[in-house]
């Protein structure tokens, strides 16, 4: 059955748990943007996308980076740029993939077993 996980797991799953968190990564997957480019699908001020930025930079998946007077964010990155593309953290987003494939497994075996049960009785 599933291992537990410690708070870290908590944090992602929580971050993720939010629509308007989900679609801010899914616009930071295609790079880096100001706070009021990500704020302008949602239809929020931008306090509330401070917020929602926050969580998603405690659970470790933002970062940002002040320029003048606008701040950039961008997907985390660890390391050095690798071939001229930098290299993503995805500690956070490999730790939930991780627990999910748990039980992915459990029921991929189930199906199995199940496809196999119901080709012998044709």
């Amino acid at each position: 059955m599933a291992k537990y996980s410690g708070p870290s797991l908590d944090v992602a799953f929580s971050a993720l748990g939010d629509a308007t968190r989900r679609g801010i990564l899914r616009s930071l997957s295609w790079g880096e943007a100001s706070v009021s480019q990500l704020a302008r699908p949602f239809g929020v001020s931008l306090p509330t996308i401070h917020k929602h930025l926050r969580v998603l930079e405690r659970a470790g998946f933002i970062a940002h980076e002040k320029r003048g007077r606008v701040r950039h964010v961008r997907l985390a990155q660890v390391g050095r740029q690798c071939k001229g593309r930098p290299r993503f953290e995805l500690s956070p987003m490999r730790e939930v993939k991780d627990w999910i494939a748990q039980f992915e497994a459990h029921w991929e075996d189930r199906l199995q077993r199940l496809k196999q049960q119901v080709e012998s009785d044709l």
